[in-house]
């Protein structure tokens, strides 16, 4: 079988990467990441410009992309240059608009870079569990208002439009009644707190309190489910970004470091150590491209692999990352060292959408039923 990307693909990838080594360099970074923002809206309009937010969706809903390759080869990317830009929330929204009728002009105006989504679905009591929803949707006289809390949504206050989930009928823990709905924050009566994240991102707490939405979908469960198995898809290829980059700076390090005369890079133990994280990440590749490959496939295969996938990326990244500080020694968690930075993101990947432990289970849950 043939891994290798299209011409198109690659192509796109190459800008991308040429685009963020030359505007989004480390200190850049930092500088996007310390703002009272978060973000950085002239960074989000030039990658638009470039296609990066057409590449996430598909020829019918607007973008030229949409597969789980093109979502691997920005993500990948985006990992390497460790983007905080509001990518993972549009696409999780984004997913679920191009797959209900009536919101063409939205998702076009998305694509243009105009208008920046969330996704608002976990809430503090939920556990990764996605049928755990209660936030309270009700309609009186015609007006649909949402009551509850969501929690730690990436780039909540980035976004013009959110995209929440609310139980229209049924109890928490049930896939069934859980209605998806959109609303904006300027002038639906709702709340926005957020702080910064440990990785250098922003999260948000969405208070809704008799909060107007406008529903787009009723029993969006499957929704759910298929656009948050885009995001698995996602954050698989972000961290393989960031693994290649530990990797290639852990190498560099040895290769340079001496100790007694001799590059440290010599001591067969060190060599044993990077011989075993490379293999790792080797093994998160293929888990990551499995997932990519599945994304279009039946629910069940699709589930299975992108579980699987991040199962291996939470595993592995605990790996890189611990191994990537120890063999750089003292200065591995220092401020002013990339890597410090690119560990934390790791971590952080390693729990977003479910941790390891709970995609084992899943995984194994989902066997019985295949």
């Amino acid at each position: 079988m043939d891994f290798n990307h299209s011409e198109d693909r690659q192509m796109l990838a190459d800008t991308l990467a040429r685009y963020l080594q030359q505007r989004y360099p480390t200190g850049v970074r930092h500088k996007i990441s310390s703002s009272d923002t978060g973000w950085s809206s002239e960074h989000w309009s030039a990658l638009a410009e470039l296609g990066v937010v057409g590449a996430l969706f598909p020829e019918e809903a607007g973008g030229f992309g949409g597969s789980g390759f093109d979502i691997a080869a920005v993500f990948e990317q985006f990992g390497k240059a460790l983007v905080v830009e509001p990518f993972l929330g549009t696409l999780l929204a984004g997913r679920i608009l191009s797959k209900v009728q009536g919101q063409k002009q939205l998702l076009e105006e998305v694509i243009a870079g105009t208008v920046p989504l969330a996704f608002a679905h976990e809430e503090p009591q939920s556990r990764y569990d996605l049928a755990q929803v209660a936030v309270r949707a009700e309609q009186n006289g015609g007006v649909w208002t949402l009551s509850g809390c969501k929690a730690v949504v990436p780039q909540l206050e980035a976004a013009n439009q959110i995209l929440v989930s609310a139980r229209i009928a049924g109890t928490p823990g049930e896939e069934s009644g859980i209605g998806l709905f959109l609303t904006d924050v300027a002038s639906s009566g709702s709340q926005v707190r957020g702080y910064p994240l440990v990785d250098g991102g922003r999260g948000g707490e969405l208070i809704l309190a008799g909060s107007r939405a406008t529903l787009i979908a009723e029993n969006g469960y499957s929704l759910i489910e298929d656009a948050v198995a885009t995001g698995l898809v996602a954050l698989s290829w972000e961290a393989i970004g960031v693994m290649d980059v530990l990797k290639a700076a852990t190498l560099d390090y040895l290769r340079t470091r001496k100790q007694f005369g001799v590059p440290i890079g010599k001591f067969q133990a060190l060599q044993h150590r990077m011989a075993n994280m490379s293999l790792e990440i080797e093994q998160a590749r293929s888990a990551g491209i499995n997932a990519a490959a599945a994304l279009d496939e039946t629910r069940v295969a699709r589930e299975r692999a992108v579980s699987a996938a991040k199962f291996t990326i939470g595993r592995v990244g605990t790996l890189v990352a611990e191994e990537a500080i120890q063999l750089h020694g003292g200065i591995g968690m220092t401020w002013e060292l990339p890597l410090s930075h690119y560990a934390k993101r790791l971590t952080m990947i390693g729990h977003q959408l479910g941790d390891e432990d709970h995609h084992l289970d899943r995984f194994v849950a989902l066997g019985r039923v295949a």
